[in-house]
């Protein structure tokens, strides 16, 4: 076994201090568990199965109950996110069904700020009233809707907007991936793929830390790569915990990763080491880029990214020399995501330096994962409405945007202009999280409509006229989530515990129950259960079988490693150019575009990120998590030591952070594990929410330094374009 492989004490262990155990927090099996809680009161009942709801991934689970109460959650085996664990947050956060801090009552904001509980009726005949003013005067396009996709919350929020007439419905892309999906679509006509990390032999990650992410299917890959001797290398402005099974650091500066790509694509172009028939047979534009890259030399870059020239020579050709079985990671919400003017740019260019490679579809390189859907709905009360003309708004100002998450923080702008009156949000705290608080608020107040469905009081809340209370996510059945990887599956979040507050209301039951009150209730004519049993059935499957084993797989559809040669683009080619790119101002083929700020003497760029028992805001009120936070001092910011030492500045002192939007105060992180241009703050803390009683003024939110703007063409939030100084306090 390697020396980095993880165990049992290991996870408790090193969980605590944010590093890469979650690898190994399912290695306890269910009959461990239970002998090592044979001794607790009452009967270990299976109650079903699950979906952890602490982010995104939506990881699958069987939960346990004791006298009706949650007792544990083991992962399910087929899940391909988590395949058979969970991580600590996704143990930590099911305890927000028990919390002291939940919504209970629907809420309705009074005159002089507080809210005051009102009854369901009320509540949905007063937001119903404003939704049809707002129609009558303005028209549909002046509602919108932003929620942070979950299985049900995506389909009934998309659905309730359509069946008033508007188009606008959004997710939490522009503060995630938007500008990833965005730039890989132009270049490989999809959002997504996948590096073959356990059978790669090098993969470069472009700060993506699947150690600090965390979907644990993702990092047992990883450790399995690193066990058969596959060299990974991390380029990120700090050492993050992936390092854990990563052979190199690269210490990059914020913002400059498309340099680099450039100047290795320049290398293996100049020197003809690469796929050149993949590219005759498959792409289109590669001369625009080879011409483009000439001038990008590792001379060039090393002024730029701070990585010497002979690093980037090297990595070049170690990522040519293991290709086809190498490739550069997709980045996800890091470098590519949304933090720079850059990032859509550089998603297109770390796609088009894949395929230099000529790494697509073989293994131990990069594909797109393969995936199941249900079929078309063929009972008339499953009709969708009709589609509305409109397009969503923002699409025409970020034409490069994806419009399936479409950029909210634009949506929101307009509030002030009068082209938005009203405002939903589910399950999304978009006002602490999507970028500055303080301007998003503003937005959200000067709605003649703002409502927000949630958990527990957040800063979104607290923005909104109206805040509904849902069911946490053990509560409620939803509808059934299709998931891709190497074998698609089908899971199911099915209610395991019973209701904790009798006024709480799932998802499905709110908005079909809001769609009568505005007098759309005909597409909503169906219980999520029959809705789930109807999407199976077209599989040949039932809701009744989904419920027993939580988790099917289609193996029939399962990976298999071919040259590709069919793309998602118009002509199914890879684009090196992109006509749309040209349009909004951007060359045809990647080039260098610089971050839009750049530090001066005694500024810094702020970068933020994921640590591992935290999910940005969502999990920072859960007591046991942020006791860690506390033990560890996990909210401090990070301060490369010689520039720390140069400014008189020690481990553990209190400093004073400001940016052109903010000044607060924390401590300080002095390490080594940081590049000398940046500070690093964890993006978890700073709750500015009093009913939040765990979070409650914990440390520092990013977003509080961060300016309201918004990525030129792709419509990411760009927030890590600010610049901060420090200074020690009472210095």
């Amino acid at each position: 076994m390697s020396e980095h492989a993880i165990t049992r004490r290991g996870f408790l262990a090193r969980s605590a201090i944010g590093a890469a155990a979650v690898a190994g927090a399912g290695y306890v099996g269910f009959e461990a568990w239970k002998q090592a809680h044979a001794d607790e009161p009452g009967e270990l009942k299976k109650a079903g199965h699950s979906l952890c709801n602490s982010c995104s991934s939506k990881c699958g689970f069987t939960a346990y109950t004791r006298d009706g109460r949650l007792a544990t959650m083991i992962g399910d085996a087929d899940h391909p996110y988590c395949d058979g664990t969970l991580c600590a947050r996704g143990y930590g956060y099911a305890s927000i069904a028990y919390s002291e801090d939940r919504l209970t009552d629907p809420l309705k904001k009074q005159g002089d700020g507080t809210f005051a509980a009102i009854d369901w009726d009320t509540a949905y005949a007063e937001i119903a009233e404003k939704v049809q003013k707002i129609i009558d005067e303005d028209g549909p396009q002046a509602l919108v809707m932003i929620q942070d996709p979950r299985p049900s919350g995506s389909f009934y929020t998309a659905r309730f907007m359509q069946a008033l007439g508007s188009a606008n419905t959004y997710t939490h892309g522009v503060a995630c991936n938007m500008s990833k999906v965005s730039g890989m679509t132009q270049a490989i006509g999809a959002g997504d793929f996948t590096s073959d990390v356990e059978n790669a032999k090098m993969v470069m990650f472009i700060g993506r830390s699947y150690a600090d992410g965390i979907r644990p299917a993702s990092l047992h890959a990883m450790q399995k790569g690193y066990q058969k001797g596959a060299k990974f290398v991390m380029v990120d402005p700090r050492y993050n915990n992936s390092m854990h099974f990563c052979t190199e650091w690269v210490p990059i500066r914020p913002g400059t990763d498309l340099a680099l790509i450039l100047a290795m694509a320049h290398v293996l172009i100049t020197e003809g080491t690469y796929d050149a028939e993949y590219i005759a047979a498959n792409t289109v534009g590669f001369e625009d880029w080879a011409a483009r890259v000439e001038s990008c030399t590792p001379e060039w870059a090393e002024e730029i990214t701070g990585v010497p020239a002979e690093t980037i020579e090297r990595l070049a050709h170690e990522m040519w020399e293991a290709a086809p079985q190498s490739s550069i990671e997709q980045g996800w919400r890091a470098a590519t995501g949304c933090a720079h003017q850059n990032s859509g740019e550089t998603a297109r260019a770390l796609c088009l330096f894949n395929t230099l490679l000529g790494c697509w579809g073989l293994e131990g390189g990069a594909y797109t994962p393969p995936s199941q859907s249900a079929g078309k709905l063929t009972d008339p009360k499953f009709a969708a409405p009709a589609k509305p003309e409109a397009k969503i708004i923002g699409a025409a100002e970020y034409p490069l945007s994806a419009s399936s998450m479409g950029v909210s923080t634009y949506a929101l702008s307009q509030i002030p202009e009068g082209a938005v009156k009203g405002v939903f949000f589910y399950q999304s705290n978009c006002v602490a999280g999507y970028s500055n608080p303080v301007q998003l608020a503003e937005f959200v107040e000067a709605a003649e409509l703002s409502v927000a469905i949630d958990v527990q009081m957040t800063e979104t809340c607290q923005a909104c006229q109206y805040v509904l209370p849902d069911t946490c996510y053990l509560e409620r059945t939803e509808v059934p989530e299709f998931v891709g990887g190497k074998v698609p599956v089908v899971s199911l979040r099915d209610q395991v515990i019973e209701k904790v507050h009798p006024n709480t209301r799932p998802v499905d039951q709110i908005f079909t129950e809001l769609a009568e009150a505005c007098g759309v209730g005909q597409y909503f004519q169906f219980t999520v259960e029959e809705l789930g049993d109807a999407q199976l059935q077209t599989l040949g499957l039932s809701l009744e079988q989904l419920r027993e084993q939580g988790t099917i797989t289609f193996p029939e559809k399962a990976l298999k490693y071919a040259p590709k040669t069919t793309w998602g683009t118009a002509d199914k080619k890879v684009h090196f150019t992109s006509e749309a790119c040209e349009k909004a101002g951007f060359p045809a083929s990647p080039g260098w575009l610089e971050p839009q700020v750049m530090p001066g003497d005694g500024q810094f760029r702020l970068i933020g990120g994921k640590q591992t028992i935290h999910t940005h805001t969502q999990t920072a009120n859960i007591p046991n998590l942020m006791e860690i936070t506390k033990k560890y001092g996990l909210e401090r910011i990070w301060m490369n030591a010689q520039v720390a030492e140069e400014m008189g500045i020690q481990d553990g002192d209190e400093v004073e952070v400001s940016s052109e939007t903010y000044t607060g105060t924390t401590r300080v992180h002095v390490t080594n594990r940081i590049e000398p241009t940046s500070i690093y703050l964890p993006s978890h803390y700073g709750c500015s929410v009093p009913e939040q009683r765990t979070a409650y003024q914990v440390g520092l939110r990013q977003m509080d330094f961060v300016p309201f703007h918004i990525e030129p063409g792709y419509g990411g939030t760009m927030s890590q374009e600010t610049l901060v100084t420090v200074k020690k306090v009472g210095a």
